[in-house]
């Protein structure tokens, strides 16, 4: 009985549904939960590497935690379906968190990630250093090296840096570091690197509302539009976009607040971005948006609670999506199908 129960759940997290235990979602909107093994899984990201799907997250024993021993788990699959650990990045003492996947230019897959120390300030737990460190796999995405710190412009002064995701764009990869200076004041910087090791500074970004987690696409003409999340004032997500050289920002206010967020472009007006809805509250959407992120479309997904940190890959006429969620009681990492057509 024991083994048959057994067989019924793996067939279960691998089945694609609709439904959610707090909901009807569309309905062609297919999902399977492709990991659930430790206590806590979160913060994910995707891309296909050598005609094959690459997931990466956090693995701990809670959202954020004293025992700094968060863990980044490498999955990869052939069909999105039959999934495999390729690697697991541990640090011992140190919480690595938040990893997200890109593709080097000379085709190796680099995971950019936190290397974090948490401890109790106040009353409340509280990061206390935190660094932007990455690792690099082989050219076959098989075996990937031990984590190790980027080094940062030294016209930055070193805080709290984060480099939340780095983007390739002609050879040079882009990344939007932000620096905890202190709890109320937190600030923006644009960087590039030619190795995903060494950043150095293109310009400053002008937000304010302690921005942080920030993803950068480029549009057909070199344009860079970056999608930035605020923590403080309205909270209201931004759309930043600047030509070449990336140093003339203009700034658009969303009408939501962004956890986690990441976009692509469907075409040269029209942006998919995947984020925590907070209106929900705290479940994952997509949200079809003008390039100023003004919202035409929501499209909930299977999920509450903490939730969200989707990656985002467009493959055989569908976007497939990797997010975590809490709707089936505990946190566990789902991948979702979503036929192109009904992006519109």
């Amino acid at each position: 009985m024991k083994k048959l129960l057994l067989f019924l759940s793996l067939i279960s997290c691998c089945s694609w549904s609709a439904r959610a235990q707090d909901g009807t979602f569309p309905d062609y909107v297919r999902v399977a939960k492709i990991w659930d093994q430790p206590p806590h899984s979160a913060f994910t990201d995707l891309v296909l590497f050598n005609n094959e799907f690459y997931c990466t997250f956090r693995e701990g024993l809670t959202h954020v935690d004293t025992t700094n021993s968060g863990k980044v788990r490498i999955l990869k699959s052939k069909d999105g379906r039959d999934w495999k650990s390729v690697a697991l990045l541990v640090i011992p003492k140190i919480d690595l968190r938040d990893p997200k996947l890109t593709i080097t230019p000379d085709k190796k897959l680099m995971v950019t990630m936190a290397g974090a120390v948490f401890g109790p300030t106040g009353g409340k737990v509280k990061v206390q250093r935190i660094a932007p460190m990455v690792s690099f796999s082989d050219k076959k995405g098989a075996n990937f090296s031990e984590p190790q710190k980027s080094t940062l412009d030294p016209a930055i002064s070193p805080s709290k840096d984060w480099i939340w995701r780095t983007t390739w764009h002609n050879g040079t990869g882009y990344a939007i570091d932000y620096q905890i200076v202190t709890d109320d004041k937190w600030v923006v910087y644009l960087l590039k690197t030619k190795d995903g090791i060494q950043y150095d500074k293109v310009s400053d970004l002008d937000v304010t509302g302690r921005p942080n987690e920030s993803t950068i696409r480029f549009d057909k003409t070199g344009k860079m539009v970056v999608l930035i999340r605020r923590e403080a004032e309205d909270q209201m997500g931004l759309v930043a976009e600047s030509p070449a050289p990336y140093t003339n920002w203009t700034y658009h206010k969303m009408a939501i607040r962004l956890g986690g967020p990441n976009f692509l472009f469907l075409n040269d007006q029209k942006l998919v971005i995947g984020s925590r809805n907070y209106a929900s509250p705290n479940k994952m959407a997509l949200y079809l948006t003008d390039r100023q992120g003004n919202i035409t479309k929501t499209i909930p997904f299977p999920s509450s609670g903490d939730a969200s940190y989707p990656g985002m890959v467009i493959h055989q006429n569908k976007l497939w999506v990797s997010y975590y969620s809490t709707h089936d009681g505990k946190s566990a990492i789902y991948l979702a199908q979503v036929p192109l057509d009904k992006l519109n």
